[in-house]
C-alpha cells in the first residue's frame, strides 16, 4: 500500500516545516510521493534530492477556474522548478456552464503540456459535483487525450468513492490510470479504493493508514 500513496499537504496554511516534515515522512514511510502547494516545489526538490520519492504538485487549485493560459503558465512553472507529477483541476465552471468545446481545448493543452516535458498528468474531475451526463462526455474527452491518471476530487468538492472509482475503470481507457482523493482516512477505505480500481491514493491521512 506505501507505493501507491500521494502524501498530501495542501492547506492554506501549509508551512516550510510542514513540508520538510512530509518529506521526511514519505521518504521514511516509502509513499510514491508528496503532493504539495506549488509554493513549495523548489523546496521539496532539495529535501528529497537522495530520495526516489516524486514530487507532485497542484495547478488551478482547488476550484480550477482559472483560465486555460494561466494554468499552462503555473503548469510549465512547477515543471521547472522539479515536478515530476501535475494534479490539474478542470474548469468546473466551464463544464456547468456546457462550454464543452473550452473544456476538450484546456484539457488537451494541459496534457499536452505535461506530456511534452515527460511528466505524469492527472486530470482533477471532481466527480461528487458532476451529473452523470457530464461524467461521461469528460471520460470521453479524457480518452482521446490520454493523461497519465484521472482523479477523482481535489478533495474540496466531496470525497472520492467506491461507486467514483468502479465508473471510471469501466469507462476510461486501461492505459489510464486512477488516482483516488478525498476523504480517504483509513487502510479500510484505501483496500476497498483499490479494489475497486483505483492505482493511487491521494490523502493527508498516510500515517494512520499504513501504520
Amino acid at each position: 500500500m506505501n507505493q501507491i500513496i500521494d502524501h498530501t499537504f495542501l492547506s492554506p496554511q501549509a508551512t516550510a516545516a510542514d513540508i520538510k516534515r512530509l518529506c521526511r515522512e514519505a521518504t521514511e514511510q516509502g509513499f510514491h510521493a508528496v503532493c504539495i502547494p506549488p509554493f513549495f516545489v523548489s523546496r521539496a526538490m532539495v529535501e528529497l534530492q537522495d530520495s526516489p520519492v516524486k514530487v507532485a504538485t497542484v495547478i488551478g487549485f482547488p476550484y480550477g477556474y482559472s483560465e486555460t493560459p494561466i494554468k499552462v503558465a503555473e503548469a510549465r512553472r512547477c515543471i521547472e522548478e522539479g515536478a515530476d507529477e501535475l494534479d490539474i483541476v478542470i474548469n468546473v465552471s466551464a463544464v456547468k456552464s456546457g462550454e464543452w468545446n473550452y473544456v476538450k481545448t484546456e484539457i488537451e493543452q494541459m496534457a499536452t503540456t505535461v506530456r511534452l516535458k515527460g511528466k505524469v498528468c492527472k486530470l482533477i474531475l471532481e466527480m461528487g459535483v458532476l451529473t452523470e451526463e457530464e461524467q461521461e462526455r469528460l471520460v470521453e474527452m479524457c480518452n482521446a487525450v490520454r493523461p497519465n491518471f484521472v482523479k477523482t476530487s481535489s478533495g474540496t468538492q466531496g470525497g472520492a468513492t467506491v461507486e467514483q472509482v468502479r465508473f471510471l475503470r469501466a469507462k476510461l481507457h486501461p492505459e489510464i490510470k486512477i488516482k483516488a482523493s478525498g476523504g480517504i482516512r483509513s487502510a479500510e477505505d484505501a483496500r476497498a479504493l483499490v479494489e475497486a480500481g483505483a492505482d493511487r491514493i491521494g490523502t493527508s491521512s498516510g500515517l494512520a493508514i499504513v501504520q
